[in-house]
Parts: C-alpha cells; sequence; structure tokens
C-alpha cells in the first residue's frame, strides 16, 4: 500500500517515535485520572451512596474498589469536614489536568520533527529520482503533471497522512484505556455498546474506499490542470496568434470543472463519517443510560460509578470520531501517495552495472557496431527471451521484433579522435537519436556503442559524460547570472576561467554591456538575451568543461545569418583538437567535416567527405542543390 511507503521513513526517526508514544500514553493517563475524580466529587459533594459499616477489604474489581473510595472519603469528610475534602480533589483534579497538558504538548512538540522530516525527505527522494530517470520518461510524461505530483500530491499526503500521526498514536491508546475502564466498570454495558460496532466499521469501510477512487480522480484531474497551465504558459505566442485564447480557456474549465466534481464528491464522503459515527455512538450511548439506570435503580451499581461510566464513554466517542476521520485522510492520502510512488518506482532503464568501469580520458575512437534503436522497446524487449535457438524461438523473437517501431537500423562508423563527423539527412531521419545514444540518454534496442574499444553500457556513467560536451540548437539556461550558467558544468571553475571561455566564444564583448556585467541574471531559459547571445554562452560552457568529445546538434541552424557568423567562429575554436560529431541541416557548416554520414529513414544511406558526396547521385546531391550549395 502506498501509505505503508509513506511510513517507512519513520524508521529514520526512532527516538522521537518512542518519546511521542510515552508521552501520548501519560497524556492519556493523566487525562483518564481527570475523569476518575468525578466519583469523589460527586460523593463528597452530594453524599448520595451510603458508606459500609466497616472498612471494606481492598481487592482489583469495580465493586470493591468503589466501595473502598466511598468509605475513605466518608471517613475523611467526617474528620476533616467537607470543605478541606473538596479543595483537596479540586487540587487533584487541576494538578491532573496540568500534567495532561504538558505531556500532550511534548508529545506534539517531538512530533514536529517526524511530520516535516519525512516530507523533507519524500520530497528529496522524489526530486532525486526525477533527476536520474532516463530522457524517455519525460518523452512520455506531461510536466505539467509531474510539477503536480511534486507540489499538490506531496502536499496532500502531508495533510492527510503526515498530520495525522498524532492520531495515530494518541487516539488509539485513548480508545484502548478507555476501553479498558469501561470494562472494568461495567463489562455488561460496554458489551452492549459493541452490538453498533460491526454496523459502524461496515459503513465507515465504504465510505472510506469511495473517497479513496473519488481522491484517485480528482489527483489525476488536478495533475491535467497543471499540463494545461504549462502549455498555456509556454505557448501563449501561438496562441495569441492564432487568436484560440478561447479554445484555450474552455479547455482549461473543463478540466478545472471536471476537477471541481471530483473534490466536492470527496468533501461530502469525507464530511459524511464524522455525524454517522458520533450518530452511531449516541445510539449506543442511549442503550447504555436505559440499561445502566436500571442498573442503578435496582442497586446494582453505585450511581456515582455510573455517572463516571456515563462521562468515560462520552469521551470516547471523540477519539473513536477522530479516527474514523484519520481513516478516512489516509485513504484521501493513499491516492496522492501512490502517484508519488509511481514516479519513484518508475522503472529507470538507464542502468548502471555493478562493476562499472570508471573512464577518465578519450584516447583512441568511438565506434557505433550494428546499432538499432525503437523508443518505448524494454516492454517489448523484456518478451524476448527464447529458451532455445530453434527454428520456434527464432519465430517468436522476429515477432516481437516487428511489434517495434525503429528509428535507427544497423549503424555502423567509427569516428577516431581528432576527427569530425557529420550526421546530415531529412527531418526525422534520426540524427539527433543517434547522439543521444553517445551518453545514454537512450540505451540501444540491439547493436553496442564503444568507446575506446569499452562498450558505453559497461562504464560508469558520470564519467562517461564527462568526457562529453553538447551544445544544441534549444539553448538551455537557467534562471541565474550569465557567470552561474557559464560555470554550470564546472562549480569550482573561477572568474578568470569563465571570462576566458566567455572570450573563447566570443561572448565577452555582449556580456561587458549587460547591466551587470557577468552577474546580470538573464532570466527563465535565458530569454533577455538574443538566440546569438544564448548559444555563445552555451558555447562557453562546453568550452569552459573542456570535453574531447563534442555533440553539436544544429548548434546554428536557428540563428540569422549574423548571429550565426559569431557563433560558427565559436563553434570553430571549440571543435578544434577535439573529436565531434555534428548534426547539421546547413549543409554549409559541415563541407570540412573529415566524414558525412547521410542518413535516411533510421539507415545510412550514404557516406563520404562533402566532395566526394557532391560527386554522387544521391540523397546529398539533392540536399545541397536545394541549399544552392552547388552553386
Amino acid at each position: 500500500m502506498p501509505i505503508v511507503k509513506v511510513l517507512r521513513y519513520l524508521r529514520f526517526f526512532k527516538k522521537e517515535i518512542v518519546l511521542n508514544v510515552l508521552f501520548n500514553l501519560l497524556a492519556v493517563l493523566f487525562n483518564l485520572g481527570t475523569f476518575v475524580m468525578i466519583v469523589p466529587f460527586v460523593e463528597l459533594l452530594f453524599g448520595i451512596s451510603t458508606p459500609p459499616d466497616h472498612a471494606p477489604q481492598l481487592a482489583f474489581n469495580q465493586e470493591a474498589l468503589s466501595q473502598w473510595m466511598v468509605y475513605e472519603l466518608h471517613a475523611r469528610k467526617a474528620t476533616l469536614g467537607i470543605w478541606p475534602c473538596l479543595l483537596a480533589v479540586s487540587g487533584g483534579y487541576l494538578a491532573l489536568n496540568l500534567l495532561s497538558n504538558l505531556f500532550r504538548y511534548l508529545a506534539l512538540f517531538f512530533l514536529s520533527p517526524i511530520r516535516n522530516g519525512i516530507i523533507e525527505r519524500i520530497r528529496g527522494d522524489l526530486f532525486h529520482r526525477i533527476t536520474i530517470l532516463p530522457v524517455s520518461y519525460f518523452n512520455s510524461q506531461r510536466r505539467g503533471d509531474i510539477v503536480s505530483r511534486l507540489s499538490n500530491d506531496l502536499a496532500d499526503v502531508e495533510w492527510s497522512v503526515v498530520s495525522t500521526l498524532q492520531s495515530l498514536v494518541k487516539d488509539p491508546v485513548n480508545i484502548v484505556v478507555f476501553c479498558f475502564v469501561l470494562i472494568f466498570i461495567s463489562a455488561r454495558l460496554f458489551f452492549l455498546f459493541l452490538l453498533v460496532l460491526p454496523l459502524s466499521v461496515y459503513l465507515i469501510a465504504r465510505i472510506g474506499r469511495s473517497l479513496k477512487r473519488n481522491s484517485t480522480a480528482g489527483q489525476t484531474q488536478l495533475g491535467q490542470l497543471f499540463a494545461r497551465l504549462d502549455e498555456a504558459l509556454s505557448s501563449m505566442r501561438v496562441v495569441r496568434a492564432f487568436g484560440q485564447e478561447g479554445r484555450t480557456r474552455r479547455q482549461f474549465r473543463e478540466v478545472n470543472d471536471s476537477y471541481a466534481r471530483s473534490m466536492v464528491r470527496v468533501a461530502r464522503r469525507r464530511e459524511l463519517s464524522s455525524p454517522l459515527s458520533e450518530v452511531l455512538g449516541t445510539v449506543g450511548l442511549v442503550a447504555i443510560l436505559i440499561l445502566g439506570g436500571s442498573q442503578v435503580l435496582q442497586g446494582r451499581l453505585l450511581s456515582s460509578v455510573f455517572i463516571l461510566f456515563v462521562i468515560l464513554f462520552a469521551r470516547l466517542i471523540p477519539p473513536v470520531q477522530a479516527l474514523v476521520k484519520t481513516y478516512n485522510s489516509l485513504q484521501k492520502g493513499s491516492a496522492s501517495a501512490a502517484r508519488i510512488f509511481e514516479v519513484m518506482e518508475a522503472d529507470e532503464k538507464i542502468t548502471e552495472a555493478p562493476d562499472a568501469l570508471r573512464i577518465d580520458t578519450f584516447t583512441h575512437s568511438i565506434e557505433y557496431r550494428n546499432v538499432s534503436f525503437a523508443y518505448n522497446s524494454e516492454a517489448v524487449i523484456g518478451e524476448q527471451q527464447p529458451a532455445s535457438p530453434n527454428r520456434a524461438s527464432h519465430l517468436a523473437l522476429k515477432t516481437n521484433n516487428s511489434k517495434l517501431n525503429y528509428i535507427l537500423r544497423d549503424i555502423s562508423f567509427t569516428l577516431p579522435r581528432g576527427t569530425t563527423v557529420a550526421l546530415v539527412g531529412p527531418s526525422g531521419a534520426g540524427k539527433t537519436t543517434l547522439a543521444d545514444l553517445l551518453p545514454r540518454f537512450y540505451d540501444v534496442t540491439s547493436g553496442e556503442i564503444l568507446i575506446d574499444g569499452h562498450p558505453i553500457k559497461q562504464l560508469n556513467i558520470d564519467s562517461l559524460r564527462a568526457l562529453i560536451g553538447i551544445v544544441s540548437q534549444d539553448c538551455i539556461l537557467f534562471n541565474d547570472t550569465v557567470a552561474a550558467n557559464i560555470a554550470f558544468g564546472q562549480p569550482g571553475a573561477t572568474m578568470a576561467d569563465i571570462q576566458a571561455a566567455a572570450r573563447a566564444a566570443f561572448a565577452d564583448e555582449f556580456i561587458e554591456r549587460l547591466p551587470q556585467g557577468y552577474d546580470t541574471v538573464i532570466g527563465n531559459r535565458g530569454t533577455l538575451l538574443s538566440g546569438g547571445q544564448r548559444q555563445r554562452i552555451c558555447i562557453a560552457r562546453a568550452l569552459l568543461k573542456d570535453p574531447p568529445i563534442l555533440v553539436l546538434d544544429e548548434a546554428t541552424s536557428a540563428l540569422d545569418a549574423q548571429s550565426e557568423h559569431a557563433v560558427q567562429q565559436a563553434l570553430e575554436r571549440l571543435m578544434k583538437d577535439r573529436t565531434v560529431l555534428v548534426i547539421a541541416h546547413r549543409l554549409a557548416t559541415i563541407q570540412n567535416a573529415d566524414r558525412i554520414l547521410v542518413l535516411d529513414h533510421g539507415r545510412i544511406v550514404q557516406r563520404g567527405t562533402h566532395a566526394t558526396l557532391q560527386q554522387e547521385e544521391g540523397l546529398y546531391k539533392t540536399l545541397t542543390a536545394l541549399q544552392h550549395l552547388d552553386q
């Protein structure tokens, strides 16, 4: 159960849990003592019961203790007078009340670090999981839904689950202690109440299941709501350009209304449980008043003891109600917890070998050997377990392979150290996917990639990615200073190192013109900079990292001619003495590549230099003709 997974975090707070349970128990016992003081108070003030003629023998049962207490109280009243006795009883009541509230506060005092600590750890574990999940996971998830799980679902777990920890400890202790005392006073009266208990449990369980079902639907709809909001914010220019504000508002309103209806159903069912449990408790209390009153009239039960029983039973109803609310809160929080652990338990897919080899240098070559790749292939690969290499097994394997939608098929090439290989081809040919396999953003479906003869699946992932620098068309910058963005891959870099990297990327000139220079905050995703400026910041970041292997993914395709010229100068400096895998739509930028691979429908259809490919009839010549490079 998701709730059990949340409660597993309690193991980090053993000392606080022991102290919380201890102080809760003491608070309940002293609270019980305040009600026990009702009997001597009633006896002293009204003298309802007739004392026995001689001191009764003390024994551990209700009748003997009642007779002994009545005898002792009347004896003290006869000796000292009623007022000293009343003052003593009142003082005892006050002392017990003060101690009960002190221990209740201490229980809450030690509960605070448990509540906040659990949420802190879950939030940290969830974010850690998000940072290590493969890129393919986020391709199939809406960003707004993930944000909703990290914020709203976690907040719901905090209030629905963690905030009930006090009730989970205090209320069961209250119920057990009060039930024990009620049984001790009159087992017959207590078991009369139990006759209505099965009906109460059944109805509350029905409400709880309905609550969980509606809460699950509500949290899913809230994730959709956040996804709609995220889409609207990220595409506002397009929405307004095409005049679709009304459609966007209508789509948001539909999800918003659906979520509101689900939350209304949740609230109605949650609020039903408390009055239901109170009504059933009152039914039991009325039955006890009738039966207990008849026992008092028959002389089988002291009136003061009956009053104590009724008061204690009435006090039993609130913790039972609180426990019912706790149960329903747990059912509601269970839906949110399930969504959180769905992310935390998602398959990493990109896993590191237990004896992974760390590699700190790149000396020879990169080799793609018979590489094929299909998205979402893991589920089908799991089926590909032929028991023996017979014809039936091969047919099963072929059938499973036919389920895959291959993006790349049988790619083989070698990238020697210090050379540049360019990937060209139409959109959707698989160029970016081919490059993404190198840093293991995805894993190959079949075949393997080797660096200096080592399959990359056998390498430590951090050391592998430390060898690779990436500059893509979509410049990913952070809402931080220019200096922090350049030093993102090298947190310990000095300002002199940062400035040197900026100069090498031809970025220092425009950086110095910014309001605070290198300390200027560039906005979300660098929106305060132009496209060419953002690209040069990314190049400076790659230069500072100084990787031996470089992946350039259409780094100039979205720039105007002037910006492209500046960025191309920076790229040429970045590519010097490095091993480069470059993806380009503008073929003029890769004419000097050592080798060009032409991809089409996931296969290499041509390979060679610009000059040799120009002499061949094929896709490359067609592409260059379209871009007028042949003139």
